[in-house]
This record gives C-alpha cells, sequence and structure tokens, in this order.
C-alpha cells in the first residue's frame, strides 16, 4: 500500500511504530473517526516482509499501525497523543520485553503536515518534562506498507484470555479508555 490509499472518501492515513502492533492495536480501533486499523510492517528494506522475518530484525522494518481515520471527528494530533500514552517512546528499540528495532517507536508520516505535528509534539512532551529520559521516537516519511498476515488483525479482541493480552495488551487499553474517554466508540 502506498501513502495515499485510502478506502473511505475524506479519510486519511496515520502510520506509527510503538513495539508490537498487537500491543496497541485495539486502543486505536475504538476511537470515535477511526475506521479501520491494518497491522504491518515499514521502514525496512525487504519487500513483502513475512512476521517471521521482521521478528530477526534484519529487515529492517518496524511493526506498525496503519490507520485509516477521519479528521473531522479526531484530529491527527488526538492520534499523536494517543501514540505517546500507549507506549514509552523513550525505549530505543524495544518495548518492555519486545527487544529489537522492529519494535522502535516511529512515526511514518504522510504529509509535511505530519511530519511538523510529530515534531512539534515531541518538543512539547520534552519542554513539559513528561518524560524522566530523552524521547528517542524518529519520524520518517512513509514509503511502502506491507500488510501484516492476517491473524495479527484484530488480535487483542480475538485472544482477550491469553496471557499476554491480560498483562500487556489490557492495561494499555484502560489507560486510554480512561485518559481519551470523549474519544471512545
Amino acid at each position: 500500500m502506498t501513502p495515499t490509499d485510502s478506502q473511505h472518501t475524506g479519510s486519511e492515513v496515520a502510520v506509527f511504530g510503538a513495539g508490537c502492533f498487537w500491543c496497541v492495536e485495539a486502543s486505536f480501533m475504538d476511537l470515535k473517526g477511526v475506521d479501520s486499523v491494518k497491522s504491518g510492517y515499514t521502514g525496512g528494506t525487504t519487500a513483502n516482509p513475512t512476521y517471521k522475518e521482521v521478528c530477526t530484525g534484519h529487515t529492517g522494518h518496524a511493526e506498525v499501525l496503519y490507520i485509516i481515520y477521519r479528521p473531522e471527528i479526531i484530529s491527527y494530533d488526538k492520534l499523536l497523543e494517543v501514540f505517546f500514552m500507549v507506549h514509552d517512546p523513550t525505549q530505543l528499540n524495544r518495548q518492555g520485553n519486545d527487544i529489537g528495532t522492529q519494535y522502535r517507536s516511529e512515526v511514518f508520516y504522510t504529509t509535511p503536515e505530519q511530519k511538523d505535528q510529530a515534531e512539534k509534539a515531541i518538543k512539547a512532551l520534552e519542554q513539559a518534562g513528561v518524560y524522566d529520559r530523552p524521547i528517542v521516537t524518529r519520524i520518517s516519511p512513509l514509503t511502502v506498507f506491507y500488510p501484516a498476515e492476517a491473524y495479527h488483525d484484530n488480535y487483542f479482541n480475538l485472544h482477550p484470555e491469553e496471557g499476554y493480552c491480560q498483562v500487556v495488551v489490557r492495561p494499555k487499553m484502560e489507560k486510554i479508555r480512561k485518559a481519551f474517554a470523549d474519544y471512545m466508540k
């Protein structure tokens, strides 16, 4: 998929790498104005990578979410707020126990405006002293998005009782639901 692919007239695309896509997908799916969330890969050199290949760390790809949203309902700035809250942007090439470049924190922008908004969001977080360590989130242009295998889609909702979902995903979702209650479907 290319940066301009969209299924809905008037919709826009946001692409975020925030660690394991299973961990953050559900938090974005529950937001008003988000039409779809697709797990996948981008930022590397291997064409049409598989999950197994990406997990080796040799493809250069990050695990990402490709989000189609309606900006008249939810802004890109609000999606950035969720992005920065749902993961730790100070961890380089990891999120918790998930370690490797595929778990990096990265915003893949599709327009110059998205790049500017991401830069401003990072600057504001740093000036506010939200984190004790420097933010290491990268900001890069989206080139090609490769959809992940179908079994990654809607992972939390299909496997809510799995230990990983209970221990890692559910607390993130609860945090987002509380902080963004007015934006929940």
